[in-house]
């Protein structure tokens, strides 16, 4: 009888050239490559290249690093690596490493393994999101109490709000407003002589005086011809008919405390019906007299 060599447990022989990692070798040697040629190609760490040739798959984080840096390594030397993938795969599931080390998972490529930190760093993102949603959904699903229920139908609404109490109110802007009720030539200019309006008003014709004039006055010779208007209000002429008028401030403020237009003639003022007198009858003379 043949002598039987004593192996370490998880260790193949390498002399064995029908393994795995006995025909990696072997091919590598034939191409003249070293093994950390092959550790530069694929990336892999030198002792974890070593430890395929040995099939010492024991060596090795677990199964599927086992089969892909296989598969890598049948790739940097042109051997078959899907025939090699399949025999470290059924060599490490008929070993006691597959009984006690099953992983579910292989990777394609060592090489596109991702690390330690960036694992770590997507799982505290994925915390994160979580505990977000979490807080979200709570907030949004409690109801509210009954205060703070009674206090959103007590708040006042904007529009029923009131400026606070010696707060600046914003003054009223009246409208000016020249309309022509003839043929009228004028000339209404501001405090600095920059005419606001110059020219011939054909009848009909109106003019709005800029909110923002400053000091404006006017210059026209039938003041009788223009009908002024102050937020809607009529204003009294600004001169006797057909006599220029010049500098005549047309400001809203000076416009204002000019006096109403006088009631047109022919108009009889409104008086109380007269009261009517008592009838007084004088006494009848005797018969005789």
């Amino acid at each position: 009888m043949a002598e039987e060599v004593e192996q370490e447990p998880g260790v193949a022989a390498p002399e064995r050239l029908g393994t795995p990692g006995a025909r990696l070798r072997a091919a590598r040697e034939a191409q003249g490559l070293s093994i950390q040629d092959v550790a530069t190609r694929t990336r892999i760490a030198q002792r974890q290249l070593e430890a395929i040739e040995r099939d010492d798959y024991a060596a090795l984080p677990g199964i599927p690093y086992a089969v892909g840096f296989a598969r890598a390594y049948a790739r940097a030397i042109d051997v078959d690596e899907v025939g090699i993938a399949a025999d470290v795969r059924n060599a490490v599931h008929n070993s006691d490493l597959g009984a006690n080390r099953y992983e579910a998972f292989e990777p394609a490529d060592p090489a596109r393994v991702p690390s330690r930190m960036l694992a770590w760093t997507a799982a505290a993102i994925v915390v994160v999101l979580v505990a977000g949603f979490a807080i979200w959904r709570t907030q949004v699903m409690t109801p509210p109490t009954t205060d703070e229920i009674a206090a959103q139908q007590t708040a006042p609404t904007p529009a029923a709000a009131k400026p606070a109490a010696g707060a600046p109110v914003a003054p009223v802007v009246q409208t000016v407003v020249f309309t022509a009720n003839d043929d009228v030539w004028l000339r209404i200019y501001d405090e600095a002589g920059e005419r606001l309006k110059d020219g011939l008003m054909k009848k009909g014709d109106s003019f709005t005086l800029p909110a923002n004039a400053r000091n404006p006055m006017i210059l026209t010779g039938r003041p009788q011809a223009l009908t002024v208007t102050v937020g809607g209000k009529a204003i009294a002429p600004l001169g006797p008919p057909d006599r220029t008028i010049s500098d005549v401030p047309v400001n809203a403020e000076a416009l204002l405390a000019r006096a109403a237009p006088a009631p047109q003639a022919g108009a009889t003022p409104a008086t109380p019906a007269a009261a009517s007198a008592p009838v007084v009858q004088a006494p009848m003379p005797a018969a005789g007299n």
